[in-house]
Formats: structure tokens, sequence, C-alpha cells
């Protein structure tokens, strides 16, 4: 939702355990400037956790974004999905599965999975873009030299 201000940023959580993933998606937000808090996790019952604001997570910000992989110890990715579309709090977050080859995607919309959208990893920084550009009033916050 903007503001008079302008767009406010948008919060991410990227739930992943490659940590190679991880890195490259932070190092690409950080080349490019992006000022957005993402918090990472890398199990399926913390992200839940997270989500549901449960402890020790009962002061997390709600994300706006989920970047989501699949393959996670715990509760993994698609069960994880599951809950967050019959929760009544979390079934709007705008959630963007990262998947590890195109053909993953059309079999995962072919199942119905209920994602707004896949990402390919490593994460493409343009098409993060996009993503967050479907986040109706939501922005990344590039960091201006001073």
């Amino acid at each position: 939702m903007a503001s008079d201000r302008g767009p406010r940023r948008i919060e991410i959580l990227m739930v992943d355990d490659d940590l190679a993933d991880i890195e490259f998606t932070r190092d690409v937000l950080a080349e490019h400037r992006i000022a957005n808090r993402m918090t990472v996790l890398t199990d399926g019952n913390s992200a839940w956790h997270y989500l549901r604001r449960d402890p020790p997570f009962d002061g997390a910000v709600r994300p706006d974004l989920l970047l989501l992989d699949l393959n996670l110890p715990g509760i993994d990715g698609l069960t994880l999905l599951d809950l967050v579309r019959a929760d009544a709090e979390l079934r709007d977050l705008k959630v963007a599965v990262l998947t590890t080859a195109p053909v993953d995607e059309s079999i995962l919309r072919r199942r119905g999975v209920p994602a707004h959208c896949f990402l390919l990893k490593p994460v493409d920084f343009d098409r993060l873009v996009q993503v967050v550009r479907q986040v109706d009033g939501f922005h990344l916050q590039v960091e201006r030299p001073t």
C-alpha cells in the first residue's frame, strides 16, 4: 500500500537451504544497492513459525513477498505453501517459487502449485524486479550514494 511519501519498501522472506543460492541472491541485491530487508530462513519449520509469528519469531515483520524453495528440510516447500494458502491471515501473501530448471516450472504449473510466479535459481535480478512489480504499491528501494 502506498503512502503519501510514495510506495513503501517490501519485506522479503527467502526460505532456501542452499547457502550458495542465498549468498548469490544477497550479492545480487547488494550489487544493485537494494535496501529492502530480506530475512532468510533455511528450513520449512522455522519459516512456518516465522510467518505465524510464533516464538521465537513473535516480533517478526510480516513479509510482502516469499521467495520459496520447494526442497527444504522439515516442512517441505509444497507443504508450507499449502499451509500458507489455508491460513486466512497468510493466503494473500505473494509467493515466488524458486526452481532449479525451466522444466520444473511447467511441471509445477500443471500440478497446480498455488504460487504467483516461479523464479529460476540462481535468482535473476531483472526477473525479481518483475515479480516485485506484481506486488501492488511496493518497490525495491535503491540506496543512492551520498
